[in-house]
């Protein structure tokens, strides 16, 4: 995924791929990404790793960064990161059918 086509404090949006978010991030669900958000304990980012991007939870715990999924069937896959791997915040997220009812904010 190229993200040079963002200004680089725009947000953006993309779509949830897969099932490791669930049931918080539900697949095909929209999110909005906002690149200067901050990223605290328990934010929900999107982070750089060798793979390339990664939509995930951050934990903080004893000065160091993890990235976790919700879904137990991935709770595997929790990666230490340093902080400069976050490319952004999630501070929104829709229903893949677009209904008002399905948005919610991360603040």
């Amino acid at each position: 995924m190229d993200l040079g086509g963002c200004s680089a404090g725009e947000p953006f949006a993309l779509q949830v791929k897969d099932n490791s978010m669930e049931p918080e991030f539900k697949m095909g669900n929209i999110i909005i990404i906002d690149p200067t958000g901050l990223a605290t304990h328990g934010a929900y980012v999107l982070a750089m790793v060798e793979n390339g991007y990664i939509f995930r939870q951050l934990v903080i715990e004893n000065n160091q960064h993890y990235l976790q999924p919700l879904h137990e069937d991935y709770l595997h896959e929790k990666r230490e990161i340093t902080l400069d791997a976050i490319h952004g915040v999630i501070v929104q997220q829709a229903g893949a059918k677009g209904k008002r009812r399905d948005r919610k904010r991360y603040d």
